[in-house]
């Protein structure tokens, strides 16, 4: 290539033949499943300018979505082939956008001679197969899948504009690191319970209006002591539905009619976030109110210092106030877990943002982990 005219493709590509050269070494070692093909840094860079540019086309009002996979097609069950792959351009990208911006559709990335092209779609990937996905008007994703779970994906880094967010896996490692938090890592079990939560907040933020959960221990009742009384929106007896699909066993949760239900279940209480106050939720998955306001604990004091942290490699701690966060829904989360320390307390806000509280025993204060580039 003469040069990029995304300048983040080049900053970010060589960075991105490290990564996955790395992850494949390990996994021939432990896995004799397929792995996806090496990217290198060219490739990458090819593909990440012209995703990019695609970003930007309109075709009929709309803006691409898109989901790139680079592996050839022999490496796929039941591939869509064109009986031409088409040139790898902005304009091919944008034009086919429409075709597949549903879930699980992947457009086939591979190099011909020197030529980068298209060569169809697919919905089976290997593991380790680098994915870029276009999620917005110059906003990029680059992950790949991991696990038994097809549909299980790791977010690798993030690439907004000229800015580059690169994960840091090793956020989990932390003493204080929430179980959800090494979930969205990619640490989790694609069935279990804290993976129930991981969908929870994508289903959060993907509303746009903003909402707050709170998920407290099934037999604490010291909660209500941070909650107005009465609740406007009590529910009795307890919403049960993600309950008992996580009670069946691990056969049938594999199975497409689980999966479809619970994707139905966390869509019914995701949507409850949306309306003013925060929805509240046992540890067993029992939906027990939304629309709750939370209160200072009487005798409690006021949260006045929170720490924060990014999985983003080079962002380090900071001791912020919890006005620096967002909102009053921020605030009073945070608050909800300084005097309820079991508690955990998942914000979306409506510009994106998502934050986890929750209480740092190495610190004594609530930690908020932001973690909306995981969730992308």
């Amino acid at each position: 290539m003469p040069g990029p005219s995304y300048p983040a493709s080049r900053r970010v590509a060589a960075t991105m033949q490290e990564f996955f050269a790395s992850h494949l070494v390990t996994a021939y070692q432990q896995d004799t499943e397929s792995l996806a093909p090496q990217p290198d840094a060219q490739t990458v860079e090819e593909i990440i300018d012209a995703a990019f540019w695609a970003s930007l086309r309109q075709e009929e009002g709309y803006f691409p979505k898109i989901s790139l996979a680079l592996l050839p097609p022999e490496l796929t069950r039941q591939p869509l082939t064109f009986a031409r792959p088409l040139p790898f351009t902005p304009v091919s990208l944008s034009r086919l956008a429409p075709a597949v911006e549903r879930p699980g559709i992947h457009l086939g990335v591979w190099r011909y001679g020197q030529e980068l092209c298209v060569w169809g779609t697919t919905r089976v990937i290997p593991k380790l197969c680098f994915v870029l996905e276009v999620i917005e008007p110059g906003l990029l994703v680059i992950k790949y899948r991991r696990g038994e779970d097809p549909g299980k994906y790791v977010n690798v880094a993030v690439l907004k504009g000229d800015e580059v967010k690169l994960v840091d896996e090793e956020d989990a490692s932390l003493p204080e690191c929430p179980a959800v938090l090494t979930s969205l890592l990619g640490f989790g079990s694609a069935t279990d319970s804290v993976n129930v939560l991981v969908q929870l907040a994508v289903s959060m933020r993907a509303h746009g209006r903003g909402g707050a959960l709170l998920v407290i221990p099934q037999n604490s009742v010291t909660w209500r002591e941070s909650i107005l009384q009465p609740i406007l929106y009590s529910v009795t007896p307890a919403f049960s539905e993600l309950a008992e699909l996580m009670r069946q066993g691990v056969g049938e949760r594999k199975g497409q009619p689980w999966q479809e239900a619970l994707r139905r279940a966390v869509a019914a209480v995701a949507g409850l976030t949306a309306v003013d106050g925060a929805a509240l939720m046992n540890d067993q998955h029992e939906l027990l109110a939304f629309g709750a306001k939370i209160v200072r604990r009487k005798g409690g004091t006021r949260v006045e210092r929170i720490i924060m942290t990014e999985p983003v490699i080079g962002t380090p701690a900071s001791i912020v106030e919890p006005e620096q966060l967002g909102g009053t829904r921020h605030l009073s989360a945070a608050q909800f877990v300084q005097d309820q320390r079991d508690a955990v307390a998942l914000v979306a806000s409506q510009d994106g943002r998502f934050t986890i509280f929750v209480w740092s025993p190495c610190e004594e204060m609530v930690h908020a982990h932001r973690v909306e580039t995981l969730l992308l």
